[in-house]
């Protein structure tokens, strides 16, 4: 190969190598030094020995990911307040997912399920991504991740059966939520307790994440008067220098928030049976940059 066809054929696989590390990780800057490092070992391999380049380029990442993920967690980082993932951006405009393809993607990166893989190995974590999200049989899985293809499907099933049960099941109509999120926005916005509390299911949950970088609530919040409160009181303390647009955030619709242009913040709503299930606002700065240039 020639070096343009190097950097072609690595580029044409990039957003495939960036799926699986951001599913790996949960984090957009940890993901992206993973490809890069993927790019690195790429460049220098001996490509006549390469027979399916996507391959070959997913078992490098899938590889590197779980040494980052293993390192991240042999460090016993504390981290302060419930952990949210680092928002990805994962359609604009024209490039956003039908319903079908929404419907996996979201199945497969949604905030709720990338939180629900933080308790997983990193081996199970890895086969779930390779098997869930792209697909991959288990031989294949097998032979990227050295190895038996029995203990591949145990680890499989062992994954699948720990998602299922710890997930929540969600609407993934992107109209409804849409709709729901604006009409949450207006409440907040008007200072209406009511207005708000009737559009929180009774199990309503609230997860902030700030880090200990941004002013977040400390522990999850329950119960519809508990959240509206919280929110009101939050929508009055940052007072009215803030802005807001729509974009897609993890499979989803979400309000990126802005504070004199900034980003200030994330927040999701997760929805089912035409009332808010789960509010997530994500306000740690490290977890925005990403979001600077949009």
């Amino acid at each position: 190969m020639t070096a343009d066809t190097v950097t072609d054929v690595f580029e044409a696989h990039r957003p495939v190598l960036m799926g699986v590390a951001y599913r790996m990780l949960g984090r957009v800057a940890d993901a992206e030094d993973v490809v890069q490092d993927a790019w690195l070992r790429w460049s220098g391999a001996d490509r006549g020995e390469v027979r399916e380049p996507r391959g070959y380029l997913v078992r490098i990442t899938t590889r590197l990911a779980i040494d980052r993920l293993r390192q991240i967690r042999t460090r016993g980082e504390t981290y302060v307040g419930p952990w949210l993932p680092e928002p990805y951006v994962t359609g604009v405009g024209a490039t956003a997912p039908d319903a079908a393809e929404r419907a996996e993607l979201a199945d497969s990166v949604s905030l709720a399920v990338l939180v629900v893989l933080e308790s997983l190995s990193p081996l199970e974590r890895a086969v779930f991504v390779l098997r869930e999200a792209f697909g991959y049989p288990h031989a294949e899985i097998a032979a990227m991740l050295d190895r038996g293809e029995a203990a591949v499907r145990q680890l499989a099933g062992r994954a699948r059966r720990h998602v299922d049960e710890r997930r929540p099941r969600y609407e993934v109509d992107p109209a409804q939520r849409r709709d729901l999120t604006e009409r949450f926005l207006a409440a907040a916005a008007e200072g209406d307790l009511e207005g708000l509390m009737s559009l929180l299911a009774p199990d309503v949950r609230l997860v902030s994440d700030g880090g200990g970088k941004a002013t977040a609530a400390l522990r999850v919040i329950v119960t519809p008067g508990k959240v509206g409160r919280f929110l009101l009181g939050a929508a009055r303390k940052e007072g009215t220098g803030l802005s807001f647009r729509f974009l897609e955030i993890n499979g989803g619709p979400a309000v990126l928030l802005l504070a004199e242009g900034r980003p200030d913040g994330v927040l999701q709503l997760d929805v089912a049976d035409g009332l808010v299930r789960a509010v997530h606002i994500i306000r740690n700065p490290d977890k925005l940059r990403s979001l600077a240039d949009l």
